[in-house]
C-alpha cells in the first residue's frame, strides 16, 4: 500500500491508532513526499498545524526502501520522533525498519571522562555535586548513554563539562576506554541503520568536517528529510561562521591544567592556563 492508503479512510491505521482521522492536507503531503522520494526530487512544504506533518513525511520514508536521514531542529522533536513516532507506526503497520537516534557528543556520557573525574584528575572536587551520584548510577545501567534521558542532569548542568567529552579533549582510538564508548556505539549503529533520526547542528557539524576532508560523522543517504527547516539558515551559520567565547577558553585553561602532568617539558603551563582563566572570567564579569 502505498502512504496516501495507509493515511487514508480505508487504511489500517483508522483502526491500529485510537483517536485517529484521515486529514485531506496530510494526505497531500504524503502524496507529494512519496513522489519525490520516488523521482528523486526535492519538495519544499510548508505545512500549518494540524496538517499531521510528522506521519506525512515518516510514512513515505519508512516505505521508501532508502537509506534515509531525518534531521529536526531541536533534540525534543528528535526524541519524540525517534522513541514515540517511529514505533508507533512500526507496530500499528508491522513494518520491520532499522531505526537509530544519534546526537552530538555533548549529548552523551563519556565513560573515560567520569572515570577521571572520580579520580580528581580535573583538579576540582565535584564528589559532593548533587548531580554526581544519579550520573554515576546511569553509568552503569544505561544502554545508550545519552544524557537527554537523566532528568538529575540538565544540559546547563556545571557537572556536564566534566563528564561528555569535545572533539578537541577526546582520545579517540588511544581512550582505553574505548569499547566502553556510548558515542562510537551510536555512530555505529547509524552507520548500519535505515533510518537515522539526527538534527540540524549534527548534519551542519557533519558537513563542515567533510569539507575539511578529515572525516564524517554522518552516513551517506538516499533521501534527506529536514523538519521545522525555518531554523536551517540559522544553524548554517553558526558553523559555516567562527566564533570564540569565554566558557571557550576557560574549557581549554582547564583542560590543559587537567593534561599538565603529562606535559613535564612546559613546567610553566598551570599558571599561564591560570592566566588564561582569570582573563576569560574578567572579560566576563565586565560584560555584565
Amino acid at each position: 500500500m502505498t502512504a496516501t492508503e495507509l493515511l487514508g479512510a480505508d487504511g489500517p491505521l483508522i483502526e491500529a491508532l485510537p483517536g485517529f482521522a484521515p486529514r485531506p492536507t496530510q494526505l497531500e503531503m504524503a502524496a507529494a513526499v512519496e513522489a519525490a522520494i520516488a523521482e528523486r526530487a526535492t519538495l519544499l512544504v510548508e505545512a500549518g498545524t494540524g496538517t499531521g506533518k510528522t506521519f506525512a513525511y515518516l510514512l513515505p520514508a519508512l516505505l521508501g526502501g532508502r537509506k534515509t536521514l531525518i534531521a529536526t531542529g531541536t533534540r525534543a522533536l528528535q526524541d519524540q520522533l525517534f522513541h514515540r513516532d517511529l514505533p508507533t507506526l512500526q507496530r500499528a503497520l508491522g513494518l520491520a525498519v532499522d531505526t537509530a537516534l544519534l546526537k552530538g557528543r555533548a549529548n552523551y556520557l563519556c565513560p573515560h571522562r567520569l572515570e577521571r573525574l572520580l579520580a580528581g584528575d580535573f583538579g576540582v572536587d565535584l564528589t559532593l555535586h548533587p548531580a554526581l551520584a544519579a550520573v554515576r548510577g546511569f553509568a552503569e545501567r544505561s544502554p545508550d548513554g545519552d544524557l537527554d534521558t537523566l532528568e538529575d542532569l540538565s544540559p546547563q548542568s556545571s557537572l556536564r563539562p566534566f563528564v561528555t567529552s569535545t572533539a578537541d579533549n577526546c582520545l579517540g582510538q588511544d581512550c582505553p576506554q574505548i569499547g566502553e564508548c556510548f558515542l562510537l556505539k551510536a555512530r555505529r549503529a547509524a552507520q548500519q541503520a535505515d533510518l537515522v533520526v539526527v538534527n540540524h547542528h549534527l548534519f551542519f557539524a557533519d558537513l563542515a568536517l567533510k569539507e575539511t576532508g578529515f572525516g564524517e560523522v554522518l552516513p551517506d543517504a538516499d533521501v534527506f528529510v529536514f523538519d521545522e527547516a525555518h531554523l536551517l539558515p540559522d544553524v548554517a551559520t553558526l558553523f559555516f561562521g567562527a566564533s570564540l567565547g569565554s566558557l571557550q577558553l576557560v574549557d581549554l585553561a582547564r583542560d590543559l591544567v587537567a593534561q599538565s602532568a603529562d606535559l613535564g617539558d612546559v613546567p610553566q603551563l598551570p599558571a599561564l592556563a591560570e592566566t588564561l582563566r582569570a582573563a576569560a572570567a574578567e572579560l566576563l564579569a565586565s560584560l555584565g
